[in-house]
């Protein structure tokens, strides 16, 4: 059996008339479905960034507004220009024309959490909260649930950790288009300054159980049913985010337009629709596995290199407060003093092979949001020590939580080396500076 000619027909009804549905995408959906059982939200963050971000609103309260945006170009370190499609907050003046990646949203443990998400244009757009653990109808997995116009997300996180959100619409297009942002879990009173603390600045909180590591001061075990918000929790001083991404520059040339891998409807939607009207002759896009990157990234910043090449970003950069919903000071560069705790949240968006390398000994805290040896899970996986030196390998979504702490003074880089998913042949190597004095 093949594709051009199947061996059987597998009958499915048309989606006419039933577009609000829970199903496969009609393309464009002619309504969006309204949140089932639709809860209060009680997510403080938006307020928070409305009273601290100068110009940013918080239109609608408790509420997370994002917008999928698409056909921006971005200026690559050799001056070439790039389309990239983009996510937007509309509430924050900084985010109003879209990021790349877009803004970092954070929110508390176990506060009611409500996106509402609106895709601009022509073709629809989800949002997969990932790793995070929602009902179905709030999952945002195009294909197998709707492919929203408008639609507010809800769910409750459980875990602190790092997530992240992406489109799942045409999923291996729209997440290298650049439609992914960072998505932090903190202690639940991350953003409650009634302890007097600092609630957009350092230090902050993260889950770890480093009962066997005493390097890290200020841990606090307990268990998490005895209502302490810092719980199996450890304070740190600078917090670094490495999203690792490369982009092929001739998807880009293919895709034209929007609409360009998307198929023409037939006379009966998503039973025969014409998969292949809106190929660009030659170029043949819908032969997604010919992924050849040709530029590398770090956090929207190039590695400003060709490829073979070995390259380093600037040092002292960081993530803007109005990108990091309102907190200040993340880091992409380090830069840290000695005796500080040092937290790095990678991220790999990247479909290459990575392996990142740090200059240092460092105690991998957490897995893809799961907190290593913090209950219940505690009996099956602990922190680990990764020494200096040694690749850690990380594959696409895949996320990773480091501490590093240093009594030493260091001029070094970490680095992160980029291989072709399918020959292994070395692409960059790419180098972040790590400055501790």
């Amino acid at each position: 059996m093949s594709f051009t000619n199947p061996g059987y027909k597998i009958p499915r009804r048309s989606v006419v008339g039933h577009e609000g549905e829970w199903v496969k995408s009609f393309d464009p959906p002619k309504e969006s479905p309204p949140t089932p059982e639709l809860l209060n939200p009680t997510n403080p963050v938006p307020a928070f960034v409305a009273a601290t971000i100068p110009g940013a609103t918080n239109l609608i309260p408790f509420t997370q507004r994002l917008h999928l945006m698409h056909g921006t170009d971005l200026t690559m370190w050799d001056g070439r220009k790039l389309g990239f499609f983009f996510i937007q907050n509309p509430d924050v003046p900084e985010s109003a024309n879209g990021s790349f990646p877009g803004p970092t949203v954070r929110i508390p443990r176990g506060v009611v959490f409500h996106g509402e998400v609106y895709g601009h244009g022509q073709p629809p757009h989800t949002i997969h909260w990932h790793g995070i653990e929602p009902t179905a109808m709030n999952d945002g997995v195009g294909h197998t649930s709707f492919e929203a116009g408008e639609y507010t997300y809800q769910w409750q996180p459980n875990h602190i950790g790092s997530y992240f959100y992406h489109c799942h619409r045409s999923t291996i297009q729209h997440f290298e288009f650049g439609l992914y942002g960072f998505l932090i879990v903190e202690p639940p009173d991350a953003y409650d300054p009634s302890d007097g603390k600092n609630v957009g600045g350092y230090p902050r909180r993260t889950a770890a159980n480093l009962s066997k590591y005493p390097n890290f001061p200020g841990f606090i075990g307990g268990n998490l049913e005895s209502g302490d918000p810092h719980a199996m929790t450890v304070p740190y001083d600078v917090e670094a985010l490495w999203v690792i991404d490369d982009i092929d520059s001739a998807w880009r040339e293919q895709a034209d337009h929007a609409h360009q891998t998307f198929p023409k409807m037939g006379d009966e939607p998503g039973v025969n629709d014409d998969f292949h009207e809106n190929d660009s002759g030659s170029y043949d896009f819908f032969a997604f596995h010919d992924y050849n990157p040709d530029y590398f990234v770090v956090t929207g910043v190039n590695f400003p290199g060709r490829i073979g090449s070995t390259v380093s970003i600037r040092p002292g950069l960081t993530v803007p407060a109005a990108l990091n919903s309102g907190v200040a000071g993340m880091q992409i560069s380090v830069n840290a003093r000695r005796n500080q705790t040092i937290l790095v949240r990678l991220l790999c968006a990247a479909y290459t092979k990575v392996k990142v390398t740090f200059p240092i000994d460092v105690v991998v805290i957490a897995l893809d949001g799961r907190s290593l040896g913090v209950p219940p899970f505690g009996r099956y996986n602990q922190p680990y020590t990764v020494p200096a030196g040694k690749p850690i390998e990380m594959s696409t979504a895949q996320r990773l939580d480091v501490l590093i702490r240093s009594n030493r003074s260091l001029s070094s880089f970490g680095q992160i080396e980029y291989r072709h998913h399918l020959s292994d042949a070395f692409l960059l190597n790419g180098r972040i500076p790590i400055v501790i004095k």
